[in-house]
């Protein structure tokens, strides 16, 4: 395995993602020469660099190192080159798969599964699109099974070969991809008929797991329920299995504790689609007992918040306080009248009377839910942009508060 790709060299233009960083990793540790550029700084570039990768910080990508081929983030469209979806095929035809896919839960079912097969000492690869803490990274070579995710996004997923297909839950989340929830129904199923031979785990015909977890909420009992079925199906046996998905802890940005300052608790949170922002904001309410619950939501996406802005209200609904800052825009251009006061908007009718705001930036959304927050509340910030900045900005407000 380790030198699968021995020979090769490969330039990963966009290797700041969390994809195509994972994916980096892997191909340097399975013998490739690797490199690669990004528009700015993040935080998974810090594992990049610790495998050894070289990285060009730059506004323009700079064309690839003679003789290189290039592997391309779907972030970068215009650049020439491999498509990460083939790239991350490849990469799973090296090995025996494990494809975690479905519209919610994929992170953190995937890290479920590394984490056990880890702790089982099957000695896992895997390349998650978040952070495991309790692994130390979201990306590693080793000699067992193959643990990634199969995004629909893009329809990548329909490329990826599989011994073992999971498919977490069906739901419409990208609009510009998929016109109906039935378009998505079909990219799943068509995906399977590719692979007779994988053993396939479908969460919608799982009950959600009983047993204690240590991470909470009911979308987390689903998560884990597949994550045992595919474990087992991997060759553990069910209480092994049990005892490791127990000691799971969660995924960077998944409920994720950051802090307390002044008496209110900070949690950050990567749920963007109204399912997911639901499901995160029933979890936090329980997670604040008899304390408030005040929300910072950032929408991502233009086309999803356009299409969404009523459900995405329904699920802020749940909150005591809201603050809505605009649209991160990811890969997409700006559409005329769609801002994040559109989901404001909607929330004030939904519940007149409620506390809510409206930030354009996020900065100015730190400063109002901080500004708003007691001593007993919880601060949640949710959204699969850079709302997680707010985080610190929160904490260090909270703290001058108190003092």
């Amino acid at each position: 395995m380790s030198a699968a790709l021995a020979g090769r060299r490969i330039w990963f233009a966009g290797i700041g993602g969390a994809g195509l960083s994972a994916y980096a990793i892997v191909a340097r540790a399975w013998g490739a020469e690797a490199a690669g550029w990004d528009r700015n700084e993040t935080p998974y570039l810090e594992p990049v660099r610790a495998a050894g990768i070289p990285v060009t910080i730059a506004p323009e990508p700079p064309p690839a190192p003679e003789g290189w081929e290039t592997v391309v983030s779907t972030a970068y469209p215009s650049v020439p080159g491999t498509s990460r979806a083939e790239f991350l095929a490849e990469l799973a035809g090296h090995a025996q798969t494990i494809v975690v896919a479905g519209a919610h839960g994929k992170t953190t079912t995937a890290g479920m599964i590394a984490f056990a097969l880890d702790r089982l000492g099957l000695d896992p690869s895997f390349a998650i699109g978040g952070e495991i803490p309790q692994l130390g990274t979201h990306a590693r070579a080793g000699t067992g099974w193959f643990v990634v995710e199969g995004d629909e996004s893009d329809r990548t997923v329909a490329s990826l070969p599989a011994e073992i297909a999971v498919i977490t839950n069906v739901d419409l989340d990208h609009h510009t991809t998929f016109g109906s929830r039935a378009e998505v129904e079909e990219l799943f199923a068509g995906w399977l008929a590719g692979l007779p031979d994988a053993r396939v785990v479908r969460g919608d015909d799982l009950e959600p797991l009983g047993e204690s977890l240590a991470v909470p909420g009911e979308h987390n009992r689903r998560n884990a329920a597949c994550a045992l079925a595919a474990l087992e199906l991997a060759g553990a046996t069910r209480e092994d299995a049990l005892a490791a998905v127990q000691e799971f802890r969660g995924a960077g940005r998944r409920l994720e504790t950051r802090g307390e300052e002044g008496g209110v608790r900070v949690v950050d949170d990567y749920g963007h689609h109204p399912a997911e922002l639901r499901a995160a904001l029933l979890t936090a309410r329980e997670l604040a007992g008899d304390g408030r619950l005040l929300v910072l939501f950032q929408p991502h996406l233009y086309s999803r918040t356009r299409h969404l802005d009523h459900e995405l209200a329904a699920a802020l609904a749940l909150a005591d306080v809201a603050c809505v800052t605009d649209v991160y825009p990811a890969r997409e251009a700006p559409l005329p009248g769609v801002t994040g006061k559109l989901v404001v908007d909607r929330l004030s009718e939904r519940r007149p009377g409620m506390a809510v705001g409206w930030a354009p930036s996020v900065p100015e959304g730190a400063t109002i839910v901080a500004a708003a927050a007691r001593p007993g509340d919880l601060v949640l910030t949710v959204g699969a942009g850079n709302v997680d900045a707010a985080v610190p900005l929160i904490l260090d407000r909270l703290g001058g508060s108190a003092r």
